[in-house]
Order: C-alpha cells, then structure tokens, then sequence
C-alpha cells in the first residue's frame, strides 16, 4: 500500500485530493494547521513534521499560504530531505512566471526551490478553479453596478478534475513539470459575470474599465491561460447550475 502525505489536506483543494487516494486504495496522511494527528504549521515546522513525512512514498503539497509560502516550502523541502521521500508534487498556477503578481513570484519561487531541492519532484501547473471565480464574483457583484477589468478573460477549472489528477501523478515517478492542465473554455470576465448573474438570479449592470499596472497587462495579454492545454470538462455555467440548483433545478430567488 501507498502512503502519501497530503498537506493542506482540509481545504479546497486537499480534500478531493485526499478523497481520490483513499478511493483508490492508499494510505492518505493530511497535514494540516488544525487537524491531528498531525496538525503543523508549516511555517514553523518542527518534530511533528518529520514524523508526518516518514516512511512516505509521496508527499502531495496541496497548502495555499498568503504569507510564508517559501518558508513553509524550505520546512517541507528539509524535512523530505532528512526522511529520504522519493517523491513530492507541488500544484502551481498557470502564468506564474508571465504575470508579475506577487502571489505568483511566490509560487514560481516555490518551484524553483523544490527543483533544486535534490528531492525528486513533479510540478503541475493549473489555471484557476471555478471556486475561486466565484468568490470574486460575488465579491465584485456586491455594489449596484459590477466593475470588471477590461479585456481579461479567464479559464476556470472543475478542482475535482485537477484532483483526480495529483491523485494520478502521486502514485506515479517524479515527471518534473508536466503538461499544464486548463479549464474547458477561456472566458471574457463579463461572460463569466453574466454566467453568474443568471445562475444566482441576480441582476447588476456590467461595467468594464482599463487598470494600471504590469499586473494587469499581463492579464490582459492572457499569461493566465492554457488554451492549448483545455483538458477540463466541467464548464464554469455546470459549475454554477451544481452550486446554485436548490433541488428543482432553479436558480436562487432573484436580489436586487
């Protein structure tokens, strides 16, 4: 049997990844801030994290830290190191070494420490997950009047796809960087607020406007995306009609 550790095994993410290896037979161990038995902080490190990363075959680093991010990797990367893990896969993002967004040198940082790191390592990169999306949606629908970045598209992806496929690559041999895996189709931003609009029954008026910035531009310039590698199924709209179905098939009452 498989043993893999799974960090950030609660959230968003490390669930169904933690889900898919125990439906497939493996011993899954989730590593967590708040979850025993092996509830770490990887910032910090510590004992209990290399009794967490011994006797692994893989460990799957699934953590989503604003702050401290490179920190938590060097502990993580170390402790792998001390234990001898054959293998660790890291989920990254599509763009993060064309958009010059700081969360993103954060993760191209994080790649390129675990490349050097001797460990042998396998990096996947994804473009964003319907989840997230949506988040921004409802945040940017709150006011009367939704204000979107003028000529930014998107290409959200089902995170159970993106899932399934650390499960696969973790019970696999260190693959260096593989294929990026992008959501089904590329979106302008007010397609997707329309999208949303419909499916949560609200109505706002659109409206888009031009944002300052190399930020920006590289988003516009669409370093994001990963049209040619459109490996999802799940559309954003499935995505919205799953979230928002109250068990007739219609949407939420509509708010102003």
């Amino acid at each position: 049997m498989t043993t893999i550790l799974v960090t950030g095994g609660t959230g968003t993410l490390g669930r169904p990844v933690c889900d898919r290896l125990r439906a497939d037979g493996h011993e899954v161990r989730v590593l967590s801030r708040h979850s025993p038995p092996f509830a770490v902080d990887l910032r910090r490190g510590g004992p209990l994290l290399d009794r967490a990363v011994r006797g692994v075959d893989a460990i799957v680093h699934c953590t989503n830290i604003t702050r401290g991010d490179e920190e938590a990797a060097d502990h993580l990367i170390e402790a792998a190191q001390r234990a001898g893990v054959p293998h660790v896969l890291y989920i990254s993002i599509v763009g993060v070494d064309r958009v010059p967004l700081g969360y993103y040198r954060t993760k191209y940082a994080v790649e390129r420490r675990l490349q050097q790191s001797g460990v042998g390592w396998t990096i996947l990169r994804t473009t964003q997950f319907h989840d997230l999306i949506l988040r921004l949606l409802q945040g940017l629908a709150k006011p009367p009047v939704m204000v979107l970045p003028k000529g930014v598209r998107d290409q959200p992806l089902e995170v159970t796809e993106a899932a399934a496929r650390l499960a696969e690559l973790a019970t696999g041999d260190p693959a260096g960087r593989v294929a990026d895996m992008g959501g089904p189709e590329v979106l302008t931003f007010p397609e997707l607020a329309e999208a949303y609009l419909r499916a949560s029954g609200r109505r706002r008026r659109i409206v888009e406007v031009p944002l300052p910035g190399r930020t920006y531009r590289g988003l516009r310039l669409g370093g994001h995306l990963a049209p040619e590698s459109a490996v999802g199924r799940v559309t954003f709209e499935e995505f919205l009609a799953a979230r928002f179905d109250d068990g007739s098939g219609a949407p939420g009452r509509p708010s102003t």
